[in-house]
């Protein structure tokens, strides 16, 4: 018998101990990563990243290559040149935190590898999803007939919205069918009304007022106008929290339009909606739950890992309906149980509602209240000292827990000076390191932002953004005031 017998390479299994060893290397490092977030930058090193990212380029491997040496570049010079996104430092964009117990149900999620496309193949996993979903319902006070799932992001979940709107209200009619939003709205609404088959022209853009608020007479006369031209006005699009402000639209208020009209009413709440989980905060959001759909995006609000989105639609069945259909090797569709594949696009699926469902679970939803109302407190008292540093105008005060502004003085007496400081300010105050900002082109203005939401921001990370902001823009102004300031935004 030959002692020295070639390695089966068609055997990609572990052993236990093989498979032990290996999960325990990569859980030690990703801890000692997350133990170390205090310390790291809040943007990594983007020095001639164009050339680094090339020398990255190689071919398919032939060979095997051991962890260690695949983790050590990963953590030690990959991850890094990043934003730290998970950081206490990070109030750029709208934060998404990356709680861990999410990153353990992805785990168990992964190895053990369950399909709950369709019920039947896995009945008690989904119906811990179907619960999950039920958490959600409840705290946006959806009725009990209300249905949805989970998805990858918010622009998905507003595509399956759009498709579920365009399929009731308009059916094979698509072309006379229009949809409105905000000057504010997010991108991805059109993007999706597109993939949805609402061309580019039947979306209509309605102004916003002081507060970046969509003007409800403006969407009413825009209504008005498509009805007189013979278009089927059919999808209204109200925002709980918009990324360049903040802002909240009068929700209730295009709910009783939408409504008087028989048009849909969609809530992107991908932001802000979470903070309905808080009941003190619920006239914020006055409104919310008489929506006919709503984005919530747990990867933002409930603090998880990107990756995961979620739709309500307040008519479960206008959903289903949608999406429903069999084919002959699949089971016989059932009514009693949620079935994932009957509320969605995705027939092949893993188990995306494992994080919501471990993580409430651990937590519990006392802890997700106190997390929220803590990130609202601390951007109100940012907002407060912000407003008193000199230079700083607020442009927008926080109507859940974003808030924007710019900078002006005498030396700064053009837009585009205030709007090059402006763009000078977020990046000074990102390199130095403990929090990252970032802004935003809000018609001709250019705002600074603050965004309060990761989990892992509390008061000291506020204190640092507060310190940051006041010792930059006096140097900005004194730079301004000496001529030594460039209005293309960078100082000399």
């Amino acid at each position: 018998m030959n002692d020295h017998a070639m390695p089966d390479l068609a055997d990609l299994d572990l052993s236990p101990e093989d498979m032990l060893a290996l999960g325990n290397t990569v859980v030690a490092r990703s801890v000692a990563h997350l133990a170390d977030l205090n310390t790291m930058a809040s943007c990594g090193d983007y020095t001639d990243i164009e050339a680094f990212c090339r020398s990255l380029r190689e071919p398919a491997p032939e060979h095997g290559t051991p962890l260690d040496a695949l983790l050590d570049p990963l953590f030690d010079e990959w991850i890094p040149r990043s934003f730290t996104t998970p950081g206490p430092g990070y109030l750029a964009y709208i934060p998404g935190g990356g709680i861990f117990p999410a990153a353990l149900a992805d785990f168990i999620a992964s190895s053990t590898n369950r399909y709950t496309g369709v019920w039947r193949a896995a009945p008690a996993l989904v119906q811990l999803e179907s619960n999950a979903l039920d958490w959600l319902r409840d705290w946006m006070e959806f009725p009990s007939e209300a249905r949805g799932l989970f998805t990858t992001g918010g622009s998905m979940a507003m595509f399956n919205a759009i498709a579920c709107a365009r399929e009731l209200h308009l059916g094979n009619e698509i072309r006379s069918g229009t949809l409105y939003v905000s000057s504010q709205s997010h991108h991805s609404i059109a993007k999706a009304a597109r993939l949805a088959g609402i061309a580019h022209d039947r979306v209509r853009t309605i102004d916003v007022d002081a507060e970046f608020r969509m003007r409800v007479h403006d969407l009413e006369r825009a209504i008005a106008s498509d009805r007189s031209a013979g278009l089927k006005p059919f999808m209204v699009f109200s925002t709980a929290g918009t990324t360049n402000t903040g802002a909240v639209d009068p929700i209730d208020d295009i709910a009783d339009l939408s409504a008087s009209e028989g048009l849909w009413h969609h809530v992107d709440g991908a932001y802000g909606a979470f903070f309905h989980m808080v009941p003190e905060l619920r006239p914020l959001l006055r409104g919310l739950p008489r929506a006919d759909s709503l984005t919530l995006d747990p990867h933002k609000g409930m603090f998880m890992p990107y990756g995961i989105g979620a739709l309500l639609v307040r008519d479960g069945e206008a959903l289903r309906a949608l999406h429903s259909t069999t084919a002959g090797y699949l089971p016989k569709n059932q009514d009693e149980f949620y079935d994932p594949a009957q509320y969605g696009p995705d027939l092949s699926r893993g188990f995306p509602g494992l994080r919501v469902w471990l993580t409430l679970k651990l937590f519990g939803a006392v802890r997700y209240r106190a997390a929220l109302a803590e990130k609202r407190e601390l951007a109100l008292w940012a907002a407060e000292q912000v407003a008193r540093i000199p230079g700083i105008v607020m442009d927008a005060l926080p109507q859940l827990s974003l808030f924007a502004f710019h900078l002006e003085s005498p030396a700064l007496d053009t837009l585009e000076a205030q709007n090059a400081a402006t763009r000078a300010l977020m990046t000074r105050v990102t390199q130095r390191g403990r929090v990252m900002m970032t802004g935003a082109a809000v018609g001709e203005r250019y705002l600074g932002r603050v965004c309060v939401l990761s989990f892992r921001t509390r008061r000291a990370a506020a204190e640092a953004c507060v310190e940051d902001l006041t010792s930059v823009t006096a140097e900005l102004l004194t730079d301004a005031d000496a001529g030594r300031f460039a209005t293309t935004g960078s100082p000399l």
